[in-house]
């Protein structure tokens, strides 16, 4: 790709940026949200078309004006919206569009197959006849990659691959893209993950505002360049926050929490001013945790108490008048109405104290949101900007302005920098931090073990709906935590098994 434009109304997208992907090579493509990577990689699959430039395979000019278009030239992509047939089984995924027929019916012997032998190939352990929705999210993304692998791509694209997969999966993903390396496939691999860029890239490309920053040998620069070049400023020690004292006041207390198979025997306090840390792997019930502690599931037992005062919430609305703001793990599914505009968005948690008589105070709802759109720095073109249309980043902001405004003294955030880029994650970092030194209570889930590790202050671990039990921040030892999540029970000198807390001295 050469000297690529690309234009919206009232925004330069991109402005002559160069691409050069070369068989058997990964390139990492990186920059902030809003820097152009989602832009230039939707050109290159007939997404959009460029305004001046030139895309060239082989040496020869081509044309690409559809998705259809891009597929013929051998692109692929694996988005982080993966677009699979959800109500089909895998085989029949792997093959839609190309289904093979014998004597005129299709050879459903040669789908499954076909099917199970490459999935044999990648080492994706699923059934060529399970349905997709049946699938876990990585698994969902293992059958995406096998079908792209069956359609003989000669360039893939990976956007945010990793962000719903376990330390397992990604090693297998790696493994994966390593193996797709060797077999001459050019690779350009997307992430806001910056350790994974010098783990499986060979060169990096930088986009900032739409432009060309550099591209470097990964083994030619280092971490630290890296970002500064994607945000134009030097950021040191993204979790180096402010910690408020220990031991302020117990704002949310659990006890006996329990769930059927899901979870059970979850016991923890949050005080004033704590970040509490909850990790464990997917599928260990951290969100289903979370989910019944903020009345979008009903537990079948335990208690949840509030500033002292044991609290029966059955549902979002009662948790959020017991001051409880919930940032939940799928901002687009769960957090967002993103046909409305951010006003209505960062409103709905006040709704009732924006109204007299049933009707909307339209003036002071404006108000506080432009209140807060500034005071998180918000970017947006105005208020009445549908959220759909915001970077991942700004819709984090949008959901934390609807709680802020709200007046919550609990804030529950699941995976609060999924998708978001390097500068989000600063900002929203300081944002937390800007909480608990208020006096606010920070629940905080991430399957990045650096970030809960970095931010909290104590951690849960869990593993398959159990705590293997909480950990002061003086104690935390990486190895330690990924044993506990695990499911492998600590032990000591002795050959005891370890208490809840008792882990300090172990050596880990």
């Amino acid at each position: 790709m050469r000297d690529i434009h690309k234009t919206f109304p009232g925004v330069h997208a991109l402005r002559g940026v160069d691409l050069t992907i070369n068989p058997g090579e990964v390139l990492g493509l990186v920059g902030e949200n809003g820097a152009g990577k989602s832009t230039l990689i939707k050109i290159l699959m007939g997404v959009y078309r460029k305004d001046r430039g030139e895309i060239r395979i082989d040496g020869n000019p081509v044309t690409i004006t559809s998705p259809l278009g891009a597929k013929s030239l051998g692109l692929r992509a694996v988005y982080q919206d993966l677009n699979l047939a959800s109500h089909l089984s895998v085989g029949e995924n792997v093959f839609l569009g190309n289904l093979p027929r014998r004597r005129g019916l299709i050879d459903w012997k040669r789908v499954y197959r076909v099917t199970e032998e490459i999935l044999g190939r990648l080492n994706i352990r699923v059934s060529a006849s399970a349905r997709v929705r049946d699938l876990t999210a990585a698994e969902q993304e293992m059958v995406t990659i096998a079908k792209i692998v069956h359609e003989r791509s000669r360039v893939i694209i990976f956007d945010e691959p990793t962000a719903l997969l376990t330390n397992d999966e990604v090693d297998e993903l790696f493994r994966i893209i390593a193996n797709l390396k060797a077999g001459g496939i050019g690779i350009v691999y997307i992430s806001h993950r910056i350790e994974e860029i010098f783990t499986v890239c060979d060169r990096v490309t930088v986009l900032r505002d739409g432009a060309p920053v550099s591209t470097k040998a990964v083994k030619d620069t280092n971490r630290d360049e890296l970002i500064t070049s994607m945000v134009g400023r030097n950021v040191v020690n993204m979790y180096s926050i402010q910690h408020a004292p220990p031991d302020g006041e117990k704002m949310l207390e659990v006890h006996g929490l329990e769930r059927g198979n899901v979870f059970s025997g979850i016991d923890f306090t949050v005080h004033s001013g704590e970040i509490f840390g909850m990790f464990g792997l997917v599928g260990s019930g951290r969100t289903e945790i979370v989910r019944a502690i903020f009345g979008a599931d009903i537990p079948e037992s335990g208690t949840v108490k509030i500033r002292g005062a044991e609290r029966s919430i059955k549902n979002p609305r009662r948790a959020a008048a017991g001051g409880l703001g919930f940032l939940p793990e799928n901002r687009k599914e769960h957090g967002l109405a993103l046909n409305l505009d951010l006003i209505a968005n960062a409103s709905l948690a006040s709704l009732g104290r924006n109204a007299k008589f049933g009707f909307m105070n339209r003036k002071r709802e404006t108000r506080e949101t432009r209140r807060y759109v500034e005071a998180l720095d918000i970017r947006t073109p105005s208020i009445h900007t549908r959220v759909s249309k915001l970077s991942g980043g700004n819709q984090q902001k949008v959901v934390i302005a609807r709680w802020l405004s709200s007046d919550s003294d609990i804030f529950i955030f699941d995976e609060p920098t999924i998708g978001v880029d390097i500068g989000a994650k600063v900002e929203i970092y300081r944002l937390i931090e800007s909480l608990i030194l208020e006096g606010k209570a920070v629940l905080l889930i991430s399957s990045y073990l650096p970030e809960v590790m970095g931010l909290s202050d104590r951690m849960l671990v869990m593993y398959e709906g159990r705590s293997m039990g909480i950990i002061p921040r003086s104690d935390y030892g990486e190895a330690m935590i990924m044993k506990m999540a695990s499911g492998f029970a600590l032990e000591d000198k002795e050959g005891d098994r370890l208490s809840a807390g008792s882990l300090k001295g172990i050596g880990y």
